[in-house]
C-alpha cells in the first residue's frame, strides 16, 4: 500500500538529483521519476437473505383466528471490485416484504336436524322419553302414532317414498313384515349388542328396547292364582265361558297367536283360538280397557301385556281389584315379547335416527321404562322395578323373537275366523 514515509523518500531522491544537476555535475545515468501503483482491495459484505416467519393465533370465543406474517429480505450479491486509487461502493436497496395472512374458522353448531318416528307404541307410553330426546338432542322429532299393525302397513304401502326414518314398534310381528319387505338397513353392532341375543333380529335389522311379559290379569276379588289354568289350552273349556276378555285387534295379541302358531302350528292354534270363542269372550279395543274390566269385575280374566296392571295400581291405589297371572306352564301365554325398532333405508336422516336407538338403550331411558312404564329393561346395568316378577322366574318359552315376523299371517286367520273384519 502507498505509505506516508515512501512518500518522503521518493521527495529526497529527486530534491539531491535536481541539486546535482543545478551544481553541473554530470550523473552516472540519469534518474527518471518512479511513479508507484497501489492496488486497493475493497470487500464489502452485503446481508445475505433473512426470513422471519411470525405464526399468532388469536383465540376468540367458537373461532380460531390466525396472522401470518412473513417478512422477506432479498438476497443481495457481495460485491467485490478492484479499482486504481479509487474505491466504488455499490450499495444495492433491501426489499423488505411483509405478507399478512389471515385465516378465521368460525365453530359454529350445526343444525341437529329432525327425525320422522312412525310409533306402533301408544303416545301415553312413549312420548314423554321422546320429548326427553327432544331436549337432550335439540331434534326436531315428528311422531305418527297408530296401531303397529297399521303402522306397519302404512310403511309397506308407501315402500322407498315413506317419509319415515324410524319404526318404533309395539311388537317384533311389525318389524318382521318390515324387515321382510327389505325395507330395513343393517343396525351397527355396537348398537344391538346392547341387549340380549333373543331380543334382536339375527340380521340386526332391527333391535329391542324393552321387555313386556305376556299375563292373564284376573278379578282378585273372585279369583285366586290357584283356581286359574296351568296353560292357555284351559281357557278354551266351558266353565271359562263368559269370563274371558281380549283385545284382538291388539298388536301383542296377534304377537302372542304368532308365537302359537309357531309353537303349537297352525291347526292347534285356530282349534284355541275357536275354543275362545266359544266361551263368548267380551271384546276389547286395547289392553288398558281390558284391565278395567278386569278390576271392576265386568270380566274375571284377560290376555294383556304385564304393564298395564301397575299404572292402575299407581293412579288408584292398592284396592284396585285386579292382579297378575304368569303362565306358570308356560308357552306363548307367558311369552316376553319386545318392543323396539329399526331404521328405514330410505330415511333421510339416518345419523339422527341412530341417536334415538342408542338413546333407547341409554340407561336413562332404559330406566325410564323400568320406572315409569313397568316394562323390562334390556341393558345391564339397570334394574327391574321391583314390583314385577324378575324374567328368570317366568317360564318364557325359548322363541326367537324374528320367528314372530309374519303378522300378516296371523292376521289372515283372524279374519278368516271372523274375529278381525
Amino acid at each position: 500500500m502507498f505509505r506516508f514515509g515512501s512518500s518522503l523518500a521518493v521527495i529526497a531522491l529527486t530534491v539531491a538529483a535536481l541539486g546535482l544537476i543545478a551544481c553541473g555535475a554530470t550523473p552516472a545515468a540519469a534518474v527518471s521519476p518512479q511513479i508507484i501503483e497501489v492496488e486497493r482491495v475493497v470487500e464489502k459484505a452485503v446481508p445475505v437473505e433473512k426470513v422471519v416467519e411470525v405464526v399468532r393465533e388469536v383465540p376468540v370465543e367458537k373461532q380460531v383466528v390466525v396472522e401470518k406474517e412473513i417478512v422477506k429480505e432479498v438476497p443481495v450479491e457481495k460485491i467485490v471490485e478492484v479499482e486504481k486509487e479509487v474505491v466504488r461502493v455499490q450499495e444495492v436497496p433491501v426489499e423488505k416484504i411483509v405478507e399478512v395472512e389471515k385465516i378465521v374458522e368460525v365453530v359454529r353448531e350445526a343444525d341437529p336436524g329432525t327425525l320422522v318416528v312412525y310409533s306402533g307404541r301408544s303416545e301415553s307410553l312413549v312420548a314423554p322419553i321422546i320429548e326427553q330426546f327432544e331436549e337432550v338432542t335439540g331434534i326436531n322429532v315428528a311422531v305418527k302414532y297408530g296401531k303397529t299393525g297399521e303402522i306397519a302397513a302404512t310403511i309397506l304401502e308407501e315402500g322407498r317414498n315413506s317419509p319415515a326414518d324410524v319404526f318404533f314398534a309395539q311388537d317384533p310381528g311389525g318389524l318382521g313384515e318390515v324387515a321382510n319387505a327389505g325395507l330395513f338397513q343393517t343396525l351397527p353392532t355396537s348398537m344391538t349388542e346392547k341387549v340380549p341375543t333373543w331380543a334382536r333380529s339375527p340380521e340386526s335389522e332391527w333391535v329391542g328396547i324393552s321387555g313386556r311379559a305376556r299375563v292373564v290379569v284376573y278379578n282378585s276379588e273372585n279369583l285366586t292364582p290357584d283356581q286359574l289354568p296351568a296353560s292357555m289350552e284351559d281357557f278354551t273349556k266351558p266353565e271359562w265361558k263368559g269370563r274371558i276378555g281380549w283385545a284382538p285387534t291388539n298388536g301383542s295379541f296377534q304377537a302372542m297367536v304368532t308365537a302359537m302358531r309357531v309353537v303349537w302350528g297352525e291347526e292347534k292354534t285356530r282349534e284355541w283360538l275357536l275354543g275362545i270363542q266359544a266361551n263368548d269372550p267380551n271384546v276389547y279395543p286395547k289392553n288398558t280397557p281390558t284391565v278395567a274390566a278386569a278390576g271392576s269385575g265386568e270380566i274375571e280374566v284377560g290376555f294383556v301385556n304385564h304393564y298395564y296392571l301397575y299404572r292402575f295400581l299407581a293412579e288408584e291405589g292398592e284396592d284396585f281389584d285386579a292382579r297378575n297371572y304368569h303362565i306358570t306352564g308356560g308357552g306363548p301365554g307367558s311369552i316376553i315379547l319386545v318392543a323396539g325398532g329399526g331404521i328405514l333405508k330410505n330415511g333421510e336422516n339416518k345419523a339422527n335416527a341412530e341417536r334415538f336407538f342408542n338413546f333407547m338403550l341409554s340407561t336413562v331411558a332404559q330406566q325410564y321404562f323400568a320406572g315409569q312404564t313397568y316394562e323390562y329393561p334390556l341393558i345391564d346395568g339397570v334394574n327391574t322395578n321391583r314390583l314385577l316378577t324378575p324374567l328368570d322366574e317366568i317360564n318364557n318359552p325359548d322363541i326367537d323373537m324374528a320367528s314372530l315376523e309374519d303378522l300378516s299371517g296371523t292376521q289372515a286367520l283372524l279374519r278368516d275366523l271372523g274375529i278381525l273384519n
